[in-house]
């Protein structure tokens, strides 16, 4: 069982930078993809980054490509999601997944990750 603790989430100014991180524990992390979603309210929970267990590859919805980057350090157990030129519409609870081997085409999709973190809230004011 893998356990998932987001932080950095807080309240910025548009064009403001975050970053946020996420702890994983009881498991093989090199091991691991991961992948940030994002809920903002009242719509559904979206893709927004993901990084492959090796690191060497990573992923982002087309919204954020430019200004988000993710990052990983097997070291520490942690993946980031560095946060650049945030927009109001960048405003949601965001999550960290993990999931085991995954394959690429799962990558965008919740039912592709099997730990999940309880989300930490970015909040982005004009």
């Amino acid at each position: 069982q893998v356990q998932l603790v987001e932080s950095g989430g807080g309240s910025v100014q548009a064009g403001d930078s975050l970053r946020l991180s996420c702890v994983a524990s009881g498991g093989t992390f090199s091991t691991y993809s991961l992948g940030w979603f994002r809920q903002a309210p009242g719509r559904e929970r979206e893709f927004v980054a993901h990084i492959r267990y090796n690191g060497n590859n990573s992923y982002f919805r087309d919204s954020v490509k430019g200004r988000f980057t993710i990052s990983r350090d097997n070291t520490k157990n942690t993946v980031y999601l560095q946060m650049n030129s945030l927009k109001p519409e960048d405003t949601a609870v965001y999550y960290c997944a993990a999931k085991k081997w995954q394959i690429l085409s799962a990558i965008r999709s919740e039912s592709g990750y099997d730990y999940w973190g309880q989300g930490t809230q970015v909040t982005v004011s004009s």
